[in-house]
C-alpha cells in the first residue's frame, strides 16, 4: 500500500510540474510577440532577394541620387520618411514622402518617363503630369 501511495504522489507531482511548465511556455510566447514592430527601416524582398518595398528615414541634408552621390543644388532638405514600392525591374513606381515641409506622392507609369506627382510642400501645392513624350502639365491653385 505504501508503494501505491508513493507512485500516486509522484504522478501528481509530475502532473503539477508539467502543467506549470506549459503555462510558463504560453506566457513566454505571448511576451515575445510584440504588438508593434519597431526599427529604423523596413525592406520587403521578393523570392530572388531584390527589394520590392521599403520604408526608411532619410536624414536631413543635401539631395542624393540612388547611388548616394550628392545632387549639387545647394539646398538642404529636412529629415524625411520615405515609402517606396518597386517594380520587378528595380524602378520605384510609387513613392510617398513626408517631412516637416509637407508631403509628396509620386506614381510612375509603365512607360518611362510617364508619371504623376502630387506635391503638398510648403504653402504651394501642385499636381504635375508627365506623358511618355516628356510633355509636362503643371496644375497649381
Amino acid at each position: 500500500m505504501n508503494h501505491h501511495h508513493t507512485l500516486t504522489v509522484l504522478t501528481l507531482l509530475n502532473l503539477l510540474l508539467l502543467t506549470s511548465f506549459l503555462l510558463n511556455q504560453i506566457r513566454s510566447v505571448e511576451a515575445s510577440s510584440p504588438a508593434v514592430l519597431r526599427g529604423r527601416g523596413l525592406e520587403i524582398v521578393d523570392a530572388q532577394g531584390k527589394v520590392r518595398a521599403s520604408i526608411q528615414i532619410v536624414p536631413s541634408g543635401p539631395a542624393r541620387r540612388a547611388d548616394g552621390s550628392v545632387v549639387n543644388d545647394a539646398k538642404t532638405y529636412p529629415e524625411t520618411v520615405l515609402l517606396r514600392l518597386i517594380r520587378p525591374d528595380g524602378r520605384p513606381s510609387v513613392k510617398m514622402a513626408t517631412s516637416e515641409d509637407g508631403s509628396t506622392l509620386s506614381l510612375g507609369g509603365g512607360i518611362d518617363p510617364t508619371y504623376i506627382v502630387l506635391d503638398a510642400n510648403g504653402g504651394d501645392p501642385s499636381l504635375s503630369l508627365t506623358n511618355k513624350d516628356k510633355r509636362l502639365q503643371l496644375i497649381k491653385p
